[in-house]
């Protein structure tokens, strides 16, 4: 069987009780630095290791047997016939209609900026409205002391100094138009020095590295996913996990939330730039991500033409092994209990009894329950309808401190998902294709309506006296008839008024067409799936 593991740094939240988990602690460089401590989170079988690049003395840690493991695993699936992407199959443009080297379909448009880079160079790409990106080869050396990446140059410094982009600085994050957020962010420079200015490498890595940041709007899962996470995705996942994350504004609780989606996009431990003040050195740095979208991946704008289904397959992999073991778990606590009640002498009732509804046959319907503002007032009676219309229905309330794997666990589960537009309604990505999303939109949030999906979206707009606006403001005032015009207030007029003070009540008769069609769609779907099955 071959063995899983996921690595987290510090801050590891032990959720079950008969986890076993092992721990050991890195010593900083020379006294330098901070501790950095890896928990090995063995989900089936013995122990193993991590290896982050070359060092020239002894490191406290070895990844030869967890490589060997992931190869073997590789194998099997076959990813290792393809032949490795080069670095720079990646230099292309956001831009609609812009150049981009299409790998996966074997055509070569227009160069793009960056595109005709050497060895011994840097350069970067700016024409994009949402992020900046730079790209260096070569000799480069981390140092976060002069935050910056030092590219060594092979030549004459002096006669290299009057080459353009001899120093470029970048906030590698992806809100480039948004000034006040940007201001927040740390700023990185890449910048030419001679060998004898350059200082000692004390960890050589032979692959790339990728720069990013985890502050702006990290906390919102929207924005960790849309500002974050897609676009690493974007990034780095033609590499096939040979790239190493340099992370600014690094958050430990970051990586214990997301450690299972990064550690399949590289097979080494993050760098912390601002706290691990060894000279870290790499061939390749990518500083900042790129971004297609909202919660989007264009594959007409990746190396190998990927897709945000491919990034679903990716969350699959990720969340496999954390969920297999919660169900170990579960197995196990219900055959103590079974255990327990067989010795009672009393008459033992179902822990959990199944819903009315319940059947395997129905499809599976998650509403998505929020407290504090735009909760669903009559959400009891919103699942009754989809219950009695022929869903099983489940109530999710997903809070700051879930584990991340447990609700994609659900919603993965799923056939239908119903939620007030929101943040937590990034969860949507965590459905299989082909299923249904229904966002109720709430009064003056129009333009929530066009969330990007690529499930089966419905949006249910709501009538003015759907929403809690209207036992506030007297009929005609112009936050009821003119939202948009309240609109134009401002953001924070918007936020104020119908995010932060809204709630909806649904028309029972309204939802119950959305659910009836929702149904229909889902029902459809598996008779036809049935029918090509009978036909293999």
């Amino acid at each position: 069987m071959v063995q899983q593991h996921r690595i987290y740094i510090l801050q590891f939240r032990k959720g079950e009780q008969e986890q076993e988990v092992s721990c050991k602690v890195s010593p900083p460089k020379g006294g330098a630095g901070r501790r950095v401590m890896y928990y090995y989170h063995d989900y089936g079988g013995g122990g193993g290791g991590a290896k982050n690049g070359k060092t020239g003395q002894p490191r406290a840690f070895s990844m030869r047997r967890f490589f060997g493991l992931l190869l073997l695993s590789f194998v099997s699936v076959g990813t290792l016939f393809v032949a490795p992407v080069s670095f720079f199959s990646f230099v292309h443009s956001d831009e609609g209609g812009a150049a981009v080297a299409t790998v996966a379909k074997g055509t070569t448009m227009a160069a793009a900026p960056c595109s005709g880079m050497r060895d011994d160079s840097l350069c970067c790409d700016r024409t994009s409205t949402r992020a900046d990106i730079c790209f260096a080869r070569g000799d480069l050396r981390m140092h976060s002391a002069s935050a910056s990446f030092q590219l060594v140059s092979s030549g004459n410094v002096t006669a290299a100094a009057g080459k353009e982009g001899e120093e470029e600085r970048i906030r590698p994050y992806t809100r480039k138009w948004e000034a006040n957020v940007m201001a927040t962010i740390d700023e990185v420079r890449l910048r030419r020095v001679s060998a004898g200015d350059a200082p000692r490498c004390d960890v050589v890595h032979d692959v790339p590295a990728v720069l990013f940041s985890t502050g702006g709007y990290t906390g919102n899962v929207y924005h960790e996913f849309n500002d974050g996470i897609l676009p690493l995705f974007v990034t780095s996942n033609h590499f096939r996990r040979r790239v190493v994350f340099v992370i600014l504004e690094y958050h430990d609780w970051w990586m214990t939330k997301y450690g299972d989606v990064v550690s399949r996009l590289s097979a080494f431990p993050p760098i912390d730039f601002t706290a691990d003040r060894r000279v870290h050195c790499f061939p390749e740095v990518i500083a900042g991500l790129r971004i297609h979208g909202e919660l989007t991946v264009d594959p007409e704008k990746t190396p190998e033409g990927k897709s945000i289904r491919h990034f679903r397959t990716l969350l699959d992999d990720a969340y496999r092994g954390r969920i297999q073991y919660l169900e170990r778990l579960e197995r196990r606590a219900a055959r103590k209990r079974r255990a327990t009640a067989a010795k009672s002498t009393s008459i033992a009732l179902p822990i959990a009894p199944p819903t009315k509804h319940a059947s395997p046959d129905r499809p599976r319907l998650v509403i998505v329950s929020r407290t504090g503002s735009r909760v669903i007032e009559n959400e009891a009676d919103v699942a009754a309808l989809a219950a009695d219309v022929g869903f099983d229905v489940r109530v999710i309330r997903p809070e700051r401190t879930t584990e991340l794997c447990k609700i994609y666990r659900e919603l993965n589960a799923s056939d239908a998902m119903v939620g007030v537009h929101g943040a937590a309604m990034t969860h949507f990505l965590f459905m299989r294709p082909g299923k249904v999303f229904i966002q109720v939109v709430p009064l003056g949030t129009d333009w929530a309506a066009e969330t990007v999906s690529y499930t089966h979206l419905d949006v249910y707009k709501r009538q003015p006296l759907e929403s809690s606006l209207s036992r506030e403001y007297p009929t005609g005032d112009p936050v009821l008839t003119d939202p948009a015009g309240v609109g134009k207030r401002g953001w924070d007029v918007t936020k104020k008024v119908y995010l932060d003070r809204q709630n909806v009540r649904l028309d029972l008769a309204r939802f119950r067409e959305e659910l009836v069609k929702a149904h229909r769609y889902l029902v459809a779907g598996r008779r036809r799936r049935r029918q090509r099955e009978s036909h293999q």
